[in-house]
């Protein structure tokens, strides 16, 4: 039985171009409960839509950490 569906916004340093959000939003979406992400390099933000219930804030936050850029808290 699926879950619900919640959506979190991480502000991402280290974004500057087109490379830089495909690699982040790859990264992101292998991860089985992504069910979207999308970056905004001008925001310097990743908005991404997930099962709470399969996947956790902090393996988010390791996919975008391991694609080789840094969140700010």
């Amino acid at each position: 039985m699926p879950g619900r569906e919640e959506s979190i916004t991480f502000t991402v340093e280290g974004m500057s171009c087109n490379h830089c959000k495909n690699s982040i939003e790859s990264a992101v979406r292998a991860l089985e409960g992504v069910t979207g992400a999308a970056v905004d390099l001008a925001q310097n933000q990743v908005k991404i839509s997930f099962d709470p219930t399969v996947v956790k804030r902090d393996a988010l936050e390791k996919a975008i950490i391991g694609a080789g850029y840094s969140v700010v808290h």
